[in-house]
Order: structure tokens, then C-alpha cells, then sequence
């Protein structure tokens, strides 16, 4: 059964497109209202069971308990993002303390550089904080972790390595590093060095060179001979095998090309989201329900797992794609958006009130192929959720 705001919203669009009278407007802004409220519900559970030391990752059902990481974990910048998403639409002064206690537990990350992830850590923590609070240590721990981040850039590749050397690879350089790369453009902006932002378009334009195939889908993992800058092998970790296109890889693609035009308003990063967004969205094996299998190439569909996760940043992504194309494409990357934004509020995505460990969006996948988070609640599908309602609240009302 559908919730009060998939019917709402879906009414709205069938009826109104992008146009909407103010009672329209005001009944959205409600719902949205709604959302938060749940938000915020959910994560004053998730506060009460998290480990004070680590961070929550995922939620063990048979186990009944949250997953929490240790500090330098990739995502261990979403659950204070998210709790400054949730203070910032409800203003509830315990959720922003909860926030507070969270950054101050990261904060040394600002140095970390033993992997790519930075923009996840600090960007979507203290950028968040930055944003709401303006306070002046907050800027200085996202300059310092854009310092960091740059040991990563190696020249020979015209790219920043995102993990080191291991067993299966000798330099990769992973398609979700289109994500930290907001966090050197925006320090550049912001009175930083302006290296931070070459080095991020350099990247971007390696990604575009490299990473993609002709029908716009993307290689998980390109890897390098570093000494010579030649490409060794194409291929996947957590994807469905080297061929295929992994969901959510596609997803901080398309992300990350629409940021990277919003930052640089080079067109060709424009045509290349555009691109992106045709092959996510007109896919074959796209669901009708618009949340895509974990891999759109993965076996056994439809009974393959779904990834939520994924459907939440590409609904973030079409939403900012569309403050930059033609009428008529907007309204269709809205639409999508819409889509997946209603999928991801019904029962069949939510936790209910109190389960999941305040967990809000459930079957996602992390890395199938390692076994590892197969259908689960992930901490990044909730951040992304609560960013796609809040730019469609600020955006589109």
C-alpha cells in the first residue's frame, strides 16, 4: 500500500507537471514536513544504540543490533550529515548536540590519508556543519582534509589514487572518487588554493576518458601502472562481474558529473550527466518502480536484490540536473526523481517507527560479491534521501 505522500505526490505531477497552486505547495511542503518528523523519530532510536565511540554503518536483524565502524570507515561522515540534515528542517536541539558529539568524534579525520573518502568524511559532515553553523574551525577541518586529500593525485595518471596497492590491483582509481571531488572545488571557492580545484577537473576529465564505455555506463575500478601512467586492467569489485554496470556506481557518476558542472559550468560534463541519466533511466532492466537491481546487469532478475541506495543518490542527482537543462527535460528528470522518491517513502523501502535500529531506508546492497551487506539498511541511503527531500522541498516548492 502506498503512503499518503506517494499518492500525493504523484497526483501533484500527474496533474500539475512542475506548476502548482499555493495550497498545492503548501500540502507538499507538509508532507515533506512529515518526512523529517520521521527522521527525526528514527534517529533519536538510532542515538540511544550506537556505540559512543564508532559510527552506525548497517543494522544485523538476526543479531538485533546496530553495525557501527571506527572512525576512519568511508562513511563515517554520513550520520552526523544526516542528523545536521534533520536539525536543519526540525530544529530539534537534541538531534543537533547528537551532531555536534558525532563531528567531534571524526574530527581527526581532517588528516587521514590512507584511502580516497575524504569528501564522505569531512564533506558531508563539516560541510554540512559549515553550511548551518558558520563556525570558523569547522572551515579550517574541511581545508585541512582537501590538504589531505591532495597526497592522493598522482600526476603520471592525471588522477587521485583511491585505494592503495593490494592483492587485486596495483593504483585503482574507483568511479566513486567522482564524489570527493566537491570538497576541492568548494575549498578553492572558499578562499583555499586553487590547485585543489585543477587537480579535481583533471580527475574528472581522466573519469570521463577512462571510466566509461560507449553506451555512457561505467567501469567500476580502472587500475594503473603508475610509473608509466598505462591503464593495466577494467574491471569490478563490487559490481556483478568487469562487464556489467554496477548500480550505485552509476549513481555517484551521475552525481558527480552534475556537481562537477555546477562547480565548473563546463558543458561537457553537462552532456556527459545528461548521458548518464538516459542510460540509468531508460535501461531495460530499470524496475518500474525505478530502484534499481544492485547491478543493472546482475543475474537472476527479477529476482536479484535491489539497491536502494542507489536509487537515492541518482534521485539527489536528477534533481540538480535539472536546475540546468531545457523545460521539457527537466520536467522528465523530476519526474524520475519523483519516482524513486515515492518508492523510497512506501512500506515496501521504509523501516517502520522504531525498527531497523532508526535505520530509514532498507534494502540496500553493499558489495554482493564479497558477501557483504546484502539487503540491509545503509547509512549513505538515508543521507541521500534526506538531501533529495530537502532539494525538492527548497527547489521545486
Amino acid at each position: 500500500m502506498k503512503s499518503i505522500f506517494t499518492v500525493t505526490i504523484c497526483l501533484f505531477f500527474s496533474l500539475q507537471g512542475i506548476g502548482q497552486t499555493a495550497e498545492q505547495k503548501e500540502r507538499l511542503k507538509n508532507l515533506i514536513k512529515e518526512n523529517f518528523s520521521y527522521a527525526d523519530s528514527q534517529y533519536h532510536t538510532m542515538m540511544r544504540l550506537v556505540p559512543k565511540n564508532q559510527l552506525p554503518q548497517s543494522f544485523d536483524q538476526a543479531k538485533n543490533q546496530i553495525i557501527a565502524k571506527d572512525i576512519t570507515w568511508w562513511c563515517s561522515g554520513f550520520y552526523p550529515g544526516i542528523l545536521l540534515y534533520i536539525y536543519e528542517q526540525t530544529k530539534d536541539e537534541t538531534i543537533l548536540n547528537e551532531a555536534l558529539r558525532s563531528l567531534q568524534l571524526i574530527e581527526s579525520n581532517q588528516f587521514y590519508t590512507d584511502n580516497h573518502d575524504l569528501g564522505f568524511m569531512i564533506y558531508c559532515s563539516f560541510g554540512n556543519a559549515y553550511r548551518l553553523l558558520g563556525k570558523e574551525e569547522h572551515k579550517k577541518i574541511i581545508f585541512n582534509a582537501a590538504a589531505s586529500l591532495y597526497t592522493r593525485y598522482r600526476p603520471s595518471i592525471q588522477s587521485i589514487q583511491s585505494w592503495n596497492k593490494n592483492i587485486y590491483f596495483n593504483c585503482p582509481v574507483i568511479i566513486d572518487n567522482m564524489m570527493n571531488l566537491e570538497m576541492l572545488n568548494w575549498v578553492s571557492k572558499n578562499g583555499g588554493d586553487a590547485k585543489y580545484a585543477n587537480i579535481a577537473d583533471i580527475h574528472a576529465q581522466t573519469t570521463m576518458k577512462n571510466h566509461y564505455r560507449n553506451d555512457y555506463s561505467s567501469f567500476h575500478v580502472v587500475d594503473y601502472d603508475m610509473a608509466s601512467g598505462k591503464i593495466i586492467k577494467k574491471a569490478t569489485h563490487q559490481g556483478a562481474a568487469n562487464t556489467s554496470a554496477w548500480a550505485r556506481g552509476q549513481a555517484w557518476g551521475l552525481y558527480g558529473f552534475v556537481m562537477m558542472y555546477r562547480d565548473t559550468k563546463n558543458k561537457a560534463y553537462l552532456d556527459f550527466a545528461r548521458n548518464i541519466a538516459k542510460f540509468m533511466l531508460y535501461h531495460p532492466n530499470l524496475p518500474e518502480d525505478k530502484i534499481p537491481y544492485w547491478d543493472f546487469d546482475a543475474p537472476l532478475q527479477p529476482l536479484s536484490k535491489r539497491d536502494a541506495s542507489a536509487a537515492a543518490i541518482t534521485a539527489s542527482a536528477l534533481l540538480e540536473l535539472a536546475q540546468y537543462v531545457s523545460v521539457s527535460e527537466k520536467q522528465e528528470y523530476i519526474n524520475n526523481a519523483v519516482q524513486m522518491i515515492e518508492s523510497l517513502s512506501s512500506e515496501k523501502y521504509k523501516s517502520k517507527i522504531g525498527e531497523n535500529g532508526g535505520f530509514m531506508i532498507k534494502h540496500c546492497v553493499g558489495a554482493l560479491p564479497q558477501n557483504s551487506e546484502i539487503d540491509v539498511p545503509l547509512i549513505y541511503a538515508d543521507y541521500y534521501f534526506l538531501e533529495a527531500l530537502k532539494r525538492f522541498k527548497e527547489w521545486y516548492l
